[in-house]
Parts: structure tokens; sequence; C-alpha cells
């Protein structure tokens, strides 16, 4: 049974002296280095867990100041701090921008595995609002948030950094709404040339179909990718593209989409879930029927969001160019979007429950491919 990571584990740290080989005790006004006690945080509720930590809303109590606290987990480490919690701290400090949500200091219990990183506190997340608000947001409202997500990505492309898990839950929003990208665990800084990765990253929902097709390099696209789910999610008031398998995901984006092939794609027959097998036929590009009463520019954007392509995948600098968020109804300021503080902290059980079966029947069913990709190669017809 694993043990409760908010629980602190009492293992203490010990120094080797230079002069005797002997273990010696860490004094214990050295315990904590130069980072504050978490004693010095009151803890007022669990808001959120993600993959690599538990987050807790907290009151500082020097200057009273209501932050996020996130306790890294790290039961299962033996060297130290866990690699998603160096990068998501290295990626916070070089990044600061205000469509991304700031870091303001790492504080320690006192045990080694009490590591904890101090955040601002946004008052709610994307995937909750949606869940749970009575009426949709306007096109105005889904133009506002759209363009800050575009900026903050903006940010962090610019600054060499793929973020690798964008998603509704991981965009947070304050009362003043002002939208944050959250949740660095699995970002990745990338550079020339290009490196492999791993290829199961990004919320299901959400994961571009080079990644469904194990890609192994990376690149800002996939970002793009899941930035245009989330405007269509927004647009639609519902998940664009909710497989529950990677089978389901590919059907779904080839019916929405119209099947790829070498004249749009020239490096798709190179991926290697297409080595022996190709998709399925249909020859449709089925946007305008899925989103009827978006405008021309609305539907050029999303086809640009959704190139196959990852070379031709609209940028987000170029997004923000778009003629979609200059025609009426324009983005509406910031400052006016509603604010839902009956939905603060409350946790999206819906969604968690689909996307904790979606990891279940990855899980189970990592040949389930060869069930989409039905042709074998040498019996496809030209």
């Amino acid at each position: 049974m694993m043990q409760d990571p908010s629980i602190p584990v009492n293992k203490k740290g010990v120094l080797t002296s230079f002069l005797t080989g002997q273990p010696m005790p860490i004094p214990e006004k050295d315990n904590l280095g130069k980072c504050r006690s978490v004693s010095e945080f009151e803890k007022l509720n669990r808001i959120g867990e993600g993959t690599y930590g538990i987050v807790y809303r907290a009151r500082d109590t020097r200057n009273g100041e209501v932050v996020a606290l996130k306790k890294m987990r790290m039961e299962r480490e033996k060297d130290g701090l866990p690699l998603s919690a160096i990068r998501e701290i290295t990626l916070l400090l070089n990044c600061q921008h205000e469509n991304i949500v700031a870091i303001k200091e790492v504080v320690v219990g006192r045990s080694l595995e009490s590591v904890f990183l101090v955040m601002e506190y946004c008052e709610q997340d994307l995937a909750s609002i949606l869940d749970n608000m009575p009426n949709p947001f306007t096109e105005a409202q889904v133009k506002c948030i759209g363009l800050q997500v575009f900026q903050g990505l903006a940010y962090l492309h610019k600054h060499y950094y793929i973020h690798r898990d964008l998603k509704v839950s991981n965009l947070l929003m304050t009362d003043r709404g002002c939208v944050k990208i959250a949740d660095f665990g699995l970002a990745r800084r990338f550079g020339e040339p290009i490196k492999p990765m791993t290829p199961r990253v990004v919320t299901l929902w959400y994961r571009a179909p080079e990644l469904l097709l194990n890609s192994p390099t990376h690149t800002t696209a996939i970002d793009i990718w899941a930035a245009g789910c989330i405007l269509g999610e927004l647009l639609l008031h519902k998940p664009l593209l909710p497989g529950r398998t990677e089978v389901q995901q590919l059907d779904m984006i080839i019916e929405l989409l119209g099947t790829p092939h070498a004249a749009i794609w020239p490096e798709m027959d190179q991926l290697p879930a297409l080595q022996n097998f190709t998709l399925k036929s249909q020859p449709y590009n089925n946007l305008k029927n899925k989103f009827p009463y978006l405008s021309p520019a609305g539907l050029r954007l999303l086809n640009f969001l959704f190139m196959y392509d990852p070379a031709k995948r609209a940028t987000a600098e170029e997004c923000l160019q778009s003629s979609y968020f200059r025609e009426q109804p324009l983005p509406c300021d910031s400052k006016l979007m509603p604010s839902f503080p009956q939905h603060r902290n409350m946790k999206s059980s819906r969604r968690e429950m689909n996307q904790q079966d979606q990891r279940q029947q990855e899980s189970q069913s990592n040949d389930g491919l060869s069930d989409l990709l039905q042709l074998p190669k040498r019996n496809r017809v030209d």
C-alpha cells in the first residue's frame, strides 16, 4: 500500500566527515539550507493532485498572502529531487510572464522528502469552471481565453520550452480573468538537433496525431494541437475529441479531419506505427459541420491548428495574428471575464474519472493501434 504523500517521511540527512570519514548528523540550524520551513505556512485546504504532486491552498504566516503549495512526490526517490521537479523549478524560475503561473520560492519540511513549491494562487482551473458553470462562455470570452493561452505558449516556445501536457485542467484563472498555464512536470527544453523523447505524453484528448503514431521527436506543434483542442472545447462547450483509447482517439481525429496522406504530410510513412499498417480511408474534412456557426476566419484558424504535418501547423505567434481575434465579436477585456467564486477549489470529478479510465485502458492496449490501422501495406490499394 502506497503511503499518503501528504504524510512527512521521517528520514534524516547525514554528512560524511572529511577528517574521519564517519557519518555525522546535520546541525539543526543548517538542516533547511537557505530555504524557509513549510511550518511557516498554514495549510487551508487541498485543492488538487497531479502526476507529480499534491497542491494545497495555504497562507504565508509572515505576510498573510494566500499561495498555492505544491508538495513534490518523493516516496519513490532515492537520489534527491525527482527529475520532473528539477525541470519544473528550473522552467518556472526562468520564465516570468503574466500567462504562466509564477513560482515564489521552494520550502522544505523536517525531512529530505518534504519539498514544496510555493506558487501564486489562482482561484479556479478551467476544467472545473467548464464542468460546473451554468451558462457556457460567449465567443468573446472564448477569444479572450484563447488569446491568453497563445500568449503564454508564444513566450514558452520563444524560450525553447515545450509544455507537453496542455489541457483545460492545467489552465488556471484568477478572479480578474487572467489565464495562466500551469503544471510543467512534463515540460522539456528543446533545441537543434531535436532529440528523441517519450511519445506517451499529453492527456489523450489533447494528444497530437504524431504522438499517437509514436513519433520519437517532439516539437512545439504538439502544444499547438492541444491548444486547438482547447479552443474547440470552449466553442463547443464540451470536449472536442474525447477518445477513451489511442485507437478511438485516432478514429475521432480521422472522422473530424479526414485521413492524412503523404501529399499533405510527407514524413507520415516514416512514423513507427505506420511501418506495417495504413490508416482507414475517410476523405472529408468535417470541421465546418462540427462548427456550423463559426466564421470563415475561425474555421481557418482551426484548420491551421489541426494541420496533420507538424511542420505546417501554425505557431503561437501566427495564431496571435489571426484575423479571427480581430473580427466581431472582439475578445472581451480579461478584467470583464465572469468570476465563479462558487466553483473555487471544486474538483472536476467527472473529467478526472474519464482521464483515469483513459490511463487504465492505455496501459492495457499498447498493441491496440493495429485495430485501427486496418490494412497491411502490402495490400493497400493506391
